[in-house]
């Protein structure tokens, strides 16, 4: 074998040693089994490994749905395990779709909170809550302007005071958030939720180009070690189908001791650019519609002309009495 081609081979082993070093890294050393799921889904309809799952969530080894495109349903996918690490990037794999054109809802959210397996008005969870929501928002509720279209993709982070204002849509109580279109597609959609060193990054794969592209990046964001990761959704009047096809964990801490990641398991979730939730403010009533005003004038009238009858009828049996006297 001549040294050309001895060196040849070597580049070449060299080459794919290094695609499985960076592809092995990726899905065995970095990415956490007990905190991922993968397709095809083992355990299908009763037990799913290092997961719970309550409500109208339905499990197939191809993908997990949390609401079925019916009216007034809501699931819920909450991780077993709290996360100890303080560095993360989670890779989430979805598709909402549903009969609807115009009308759809309500949307679905990624949640990183304290407690689990919590049901309640906030996209099928609870209100309140202690931790970071990452919030896809198919349906405006806003009764007044917004300055974004839907679906929105946002994030809050909530020390268990405040309420997320569903009417507002959230608008009050948001970190940052962008226009996302990820509905009724014919390929998965993605969505990437990375927190390194109080730095949260959020970006999204929507149009099947493999290629992640910025959403927003918030900075002093403190979250604690020890919650749960969890994935929600519901439905109201309006309905879609809230698929689940993949949730991957990679652990991304470096050089980051023992001690220092249980001492940020006290740490109060905050963020320090965060806006104080501003007043909520009632819309203005509605005016009177032409038809409430015609009934109202003409309650009036018949009223107006009862009182006057009477008063007409009273004087004039007055006045008969007295030419008897």
């Amino acid at each position: 074998m001549t040294h050309t081609n001895t060196n040849w081979i070597l580049a070449f082993f060299g080459t794919l040693l290094a695609l499985e070093l960076v592809t092995g890294s990726e899905n065995n050393e970095y990415m956490k089994r007990e905190h991922s799921l993968v397709r095809p889904f083992q355990g299908v309809g009763v037990i799913l490994p290092h997961w719970d799952f309550l409500g109208n969530t339905m499990v197939t080894s191809n993908y997990i749905r949390l609401t079925p495109d019916l009216q007034s349903k809501s699931g819920a996918l909450w991780n077993y395990s709290p996360i100890m690490g303080r560095n993360w990037e989670v890779h989430v794999g979805f598709k909402v779709h549903g009969k609807g054109n115009e009308l759809f809802g309500d949307g679905f959210a990624i949640w990183y909170t304290k407690d689990r397996m919590q049901t309640g008005p906030v996209f099928g969870s609870k209100d309140h809550f202690s931790g970071l929501a990452i919030i896809l928002d198919t349906y405006s509720n806003h009764n007044g302007p917004h300055n974004h279209q839907h679906p929105y993709l946002s994030a809050m982070v909530n020390n268990g005071t405040w309420s997320y204002d569903h009417d507002r849509d959230g608008t009050h109580t948001q970190l940052a958030g962008c226009e996302v279109r990820f509905r009724n597609v014919d390929y998965d959609t993605f969505i990437s939720i990375r927190y390194e060193n109080d730095v949260l990054s959020v970006s999204t794969d929507l149009e099947n180009r493999n290629e992640w592209k910025n959403c927003f990046v918030v900075n002093n964001v403190e979250l604690p070690t020890g919650y749960y990761f969890g994935m929600s959704a519901t439905t109201g009047d309006l309905s879609d189908n809230h698929d689940i096809h993949s949730f991957k964990f990679f652990d991304i801490d470096t050089n980051i001791s023992h001690d220092e990641i249980l001492q940020r398991s006290n740490i109060i979730p905050n963020a320090k650019t965060f806006e104080a939730p501003r007043e909520h403010k009632d819309d203005p009533k509605p005016g009177m519609s032409n038809a409430k005003i015609f009934f109202i004038l003409l309650f009036v009238v018949l009223v107006t002309a009862g009182v006057a009858i009477f008063a007409i009828s009273y004087f004039k049996d007055r006045n008969a009495r007295k030419r008897f006297y």
